[in-house]
């Protein structure tokens, strides 16, 4: 029954799952590939939000749970193979599976987690201290993210990052 309500989804590098402003309908699971969330500010600027990698859940989930538009793009940062789940089936399985109730729990908890060790770690760090925590926590970024967005995730210019780098 699950495998029929989660749709296949093969994206190309850099496709927009959602955009700005839009209402999110859409819960992915990451097969293969990168999801980026992020906003931009009044200038342009992209900032990195959250990446999820294989065996990952993603999606703009204040928008996918109020119904309301969406404060930031969920985008594809590599030839994704995804599985997308509706809203509807979504809340669907949550309420007639506990198994799918209990995933959707941990989902959010370490979203929580995540969210609060990036809020947290980052008080009163400098670029290197940032740098290192990354490295630490969430290695993968720098193994597989460009600079560019990395350094928009950890709010330092790429030109920094990549001069710590260099030093490591």
């Amino acid at each position: 029954m699950i495998n029929s309500l989660f749709k296949p989804l093969k994206t190309d590098r850099n496709e927009i799952l959602l955009q700005y402003d839009q209402v999110c309908k859409c819960y992915y699971f990451i097969n293969k590939g990168c999801i980026r969330l992020f906003t931009t500010t009044k200038e342009g600027t992209d900032s990195s939000r959250y990446f999820a990698f294989e065996g990952n859940f993603a999606t703009a989930l204040p928008s996918f749970i109020d119904q309301e538009p969406a404060r930031e793009y969920l985008q594809t940062i590599e030839k994704s193979e995804l599985l997308c789940i509706s809203r509807k089936d979504f809340y669907h399985l949550v309420e007639i599976m506990p198994e799918f109730a209990k995933i959707y729990t941990e989902i959010l908890e370490l979203g929580f987690i995540i969210a609060q060790k990036r809020i947290y770690g980052f008080q009163g760090f400098d670029a290197l201290d940032k740098v290192k925590w990354l490295i630490e926590y969430q290695p993968q970024l720098l193994r597989r993210v460009s600079n560019r967005m990395v350094a928009s995730y950890l709010g330092i210019s790429p030109s920094t990052l990549s001069r710590i780098k260099s030093k490591l």
